[in-house]
């Protein structure tokens, strides 16, 4: 079968590989979708830490069940389904905690370990998560947005907070929608204007903050907010300067999530965290819990235009293609699919 792999920065190709052979715990799946997600990006320009080369990429799946052992999932072959992806040891103190999420030998497909990006793959049923009659482009999207959903459930946001998300990708977007789903003002701020227009065009934003320069940044956070500051700030884009703005933009007894992910570092004052009593989370993949609320949250809610997420398609036999063209337009796509 063909498979999809990184064999260096910037240098990508189709390869030829054997079909999986399952265990007695796994399924085998048909691939119908692959997400690339920016872990996937970062990982085709080489700047992913945790990856080594060759390495396959792939952790936003929908497949096809084409064998399965009895289960006790009501799963059955033909059904589509998404997965869990991030594979936790089982037995560090995080494991041994129930926070699988956040096990310390975690190995995410396409990362530690090869991804999905291949025709077929071998996948333990605990893992599978039900599509429930979503179409293979929606249960595309519920990996990426089990990750924000992930991160904003760890606020605990009430009804009527005011709640600011930084970087307006993927994750952001995704954010913010899962946000107003806990009752939330949500505002939205990115360095993109053409993303803080699409934001608006597409969702219910209540506003969007140009992140243009710091004092400008500052103003429109003092403008709607009454000068108070944001009771929840969220970091979706990965910067050291994004991480900076939410400091600045939290309110006093303010909570910041960090999703976003860097290998930079950043000198800041830090006394401001116990100026202000902030709350300050880090929030790390998700749990299946959240993928199956986010599948429940897709199907319910008609009025989220999501398929306008995708900003292209691409034939899985053109991967190669699909990677060079999400690397030369970063700044004005959000989603890139593969389709089998």
């Amino acid at each position: 079968m063909k498979a999809f792999s990184l064999t260096e920065p910037y240098h990508s190709v189709l390869i030829d590989i054997p079909e999986p052979v399952p265990s007695k715990t796994d399924a085998i799946l048909k691939l119908v979708r692959n997400g690339i997600c920016g872990s996937d990006l970062n990982s085709y320009r080489g700047k992913n830490s945790y990856l080594s080369y060759p390495r396959i990429p792939g952790h936003e799946i929908v497949g096809e069940i084409v064998s399965i052992p009895k289960n006790t999932k009501d799963l059955s072959v033909g059904m589509l389904v998404t997965c869990n992806p991030y594979f936790n040891c089982g037995h560090c103190y995080s494991c041994s905690r129930g926070f699988i999420n956040c096990c310390q030998q975690n190995e995410t497909m396409g990362v530690q370990r090869d991804g999905a990006m291949k025709d077929f793959i071998s996948m333990p049923v605990e893992r599978l998560i039900a599509g429930n009659g979503l179409s293979p482009d929606y249960l595309a999207l519920v990996e990426p947005f089990s990750i924000a959903y992930h991160g904003v459930k760890k606020a605990h946001i009430a009804k009527g907070d005011n709640v600011l998300i930084i970087g307006a990708g993927t994750i952001g977007m995704f954010a913010a929608l899962s946000a107003k789903v806990f009752g939330a003002n949500v505002f939205i701020a990115d360095i993109a204007n053409d993303k803080l227009i699409f934001a608006s065009n597409h969702f219910t934003i209540d506003g969007t903050i140009l992140n243009d320069s710091t004092t400008h940044f500052n103003d429109q956070v003092n403008k709607y907010t009454d000068g108070h500051g944001f009771d929840v700030v969220i970091e979706a884009a990965g910067t050291p300067s994004t991480f900076q703005a939410c400091i600045d933009a939290a309110a006093f007894c303010g909570k910041i999530i960090q999703i976003g992910i860097s290998n930079r570092t950043l000198d800041f004052n830090f006394t401001i965290i116990q100026k202000k009593e902030l709350s300050i989370y880090g929030s790390r993949n998700a749990t299946s819990e959240d993928f199956e609320e986010v599948v429940s949250l897709f199907l319910k809610r008609n009025d989220w235009n999501l398929l306008s997420m995708i900003s292209a398609t691409f034939p899985f036999l053109e991967a190669p293609e699909a990677f060079a063209f999400l690397d030369a337009n970063t700044s004005t796509l959000f989603k890139v699919m593969l389709k089998h």
